[in-house]
């Protein structure tokens, strides 16, 4: 298995050094919801048959489900 370059990555480190606090916790903030967003997206597709509703309760268990496996 050969290792994919990665040209960016000392830029990427400089830029997340040059961060400040707020802006790394800004970041977080951002990256969770954009997962979550991707997360119920995903499951639209999955379940094209299934209602907005039933995606947000399906999509609402599972999330249950894994921060519940966190603590």
């Amino acid at each position: 298995m050969e290792i994919k370059p990665h040209p960016n990555h000392s830029l990427y480190l400089q830029t997340l050094r040059q961060m400040t606090p707020e802006q790394h916790l800004a970041k977080a903030f951002e990256l969770s919801a954009m997962t979550k967003q991707l997360f119920f997206i995903g499951l639209q597709k999955r379940f094209p048959f299934k209602s907005i509703t039933e995606i947000k309760k399906l999509y609402l268990e599972r999330i249950a489900r894994c921060y519940n496996r966190n603590y």
